[in-house]
């Protein structure tokens, strides 16, 4: 068994870990994380930019406050934030760095990372750890999922099925065609929009796979073009996606949704990504021209 597959299954334990620590009412969580009311910039790259995507959108609906999501190097220094959340699984990533050196000194700074006094931590005003949470594997799984399940904890979700979900996602077959499909489209509507870019990078990383994701009322406005025979449509969201199943179908695609958690459904894609990957002879622990941090001389 890969890396990737030992930390796949590993998530509903860490879920339930990164809960528990987001709950504590003495821990340092709930006072190192964005407080009600709060102007907030979260900041991040690859899958934690997309985890940012979905926090914010969380938070912002949820009536907590103004919250913006950017790529580590693209956020503007010029607006002015309370508060600047910059997620790191290693800590060590150029852009988050020198961002968090630039901005020094004005809005106050956390950083959430999987590694105990990596330089991230140094240049923070705070930092929440989730080291049970960090991975062997290059391609991010349980990391990702794991600070957005203590995000979305923190927010007051009640995230109880969502263990029940990643279970029955883990202990689920994979449905029949999938893994022969030629291309994916990935769906999200309001948070889960985050979780389907997230969706995508995984299956191009791991798979080399050709993958897209949009907002789901953006699937008509143009990628519906490249949908086809030996295409997925997956819809991540919550509820209904809005979408006429006839709109998949009718150029030769086939859409799925299973009705989980979109964090639970987010694991199945995982699986599927580490299935096509074997298929294709890939190692998903070592994805063609990644590393675990990107470090820029």
């Amino acid at each position: 068994m890969s890396h990737t597959e030992t930390e796949i299954a590993s998530q509903p334990d860490c879920w339930r870990r990164a809960i528990e620590l987001a709950r504590d009412p003495d821990g340092p969580v709930r006072e190192a994380l964005p407080r009600p009311g709060e102007r907030v910039a979260v900041v991040g790259c690859g899958t934690s930019w997309f985890i940012a995507q979905a926090y914010a959108a969380l938070r912002e609906a949820g009536g907590q406050g103004e919250t913006d999501a950017f790529p580590a190097s693209e956020m503007p220094t010029g607006r002015a934030y309370d508060r600047v959340l910059a997620l790191s699984r290693s800590g060590t990533t150029t852009e988050v760095l020198e961002l968090l050196g630039r901005i020094r000194g004005g809005a106050r700074t956390t950083v959430i990372t999987a590694v105990p006094g990596s330089p991230v931590t140094g240049l923070a005003d705070e930092a929440v750890v989730l080291d049970f949470a960090d991975e062997r594997s290059v391609v991010q799984t349980r990391w990702a999922t794991s600070e957005l399940a203590l995000l979305r904890a923190h927010l007051g979700h009640e995230l109880e099925g969502l263990i029940e979900d990643g279970a029955a996602a883990l202990a689920a077959p994979l449905p029949d065609g999938l893994a022969e499909a030629g291309q994916f489209t990935f769906l999200g509507r309001g948070w889960t929009y985050g979780v389907a870019q997230e969706a995508a990078l995984k299956m191009r990383e791991a798979a080399g796979a050709w993958t897209e994701a949009y907002p789901v009322m953006e699937y008509r406005h143009g990628p519906i073009s490249v949908t086809g025979p030996r295409s997925v449509v997956w819809w991540l969201g919550e509820g209904p996606s809005g979408l006429a199943e006839k709109e998949v179908t009718g150029p030769g695609g086939r859409l799925v949704g299973y009705g989980r958690d979109p964090l639970a459904e987010l694991v199945l894609v995982q699986r599927l990504a580490v299935a096509i990957a074997a298929a294709r002879g890939l190692d998903p622990d070592r994805p063609r021209n990644l590393t675990r941090s990107v470090i820029l001389g």
